[in-house]
């Protein structure tokens, strides 16, 4: 059985910086493109970062660009997610999924971890 975990939240200041990570068990990790969503209180879950199967392509949500950095290692099974310069409007669950597609659709992802907490005060 697939399993998703997330790991790295945390209450962080305005400017400061955190790192997500996510490891998926059961997965032959380097065939699945891999996202962050998060979702706000009251609001929708929304796409924060895309990666290809090898690592060699992402994109982003405008918001984040030039502040968020997304990694992966195949050989850890890992995915990472850098956010510097943090904002209060990047307060949300972070969630990692896994799939076969390199998209910002939700449905495209199978497999989800819980979500880890970002919570960035002013």
């Amino acid at each position: 059985q697939v399993q998703v975990v997330e790991s790295g939240g945390g209450l962080v200041q305005a400017g400061e910086s955190l790192r997500l990570s996510c490891t998926a068990s059961e997965l032959t990790f380097d065939t699945y493109a891999l996202a962050w969503f998060r979702q706000a209180p009251g609001k929708g879950r929304e796409g924060v970062s895309l990666i290809t199967r090898s690592g060699s392509g992402t994109s982003y949500v405008r918001s984040v660009k030039g502040r968020f950095t997304i990694s992966r290692d195949n050989a850890k099974k890992t995915l990472h997610l850098q956010m510097n310069s943090l904002k209060p409007e990047d307060t949300a669950v972070y969630y990692c999924a896994a799939g076969p597609e390199f998209s910002w659709r939700a449905e495209s992802y199978p497999y989800w971890g819980q979500g880890t907490q970002v919570t960035v005060s002013s």
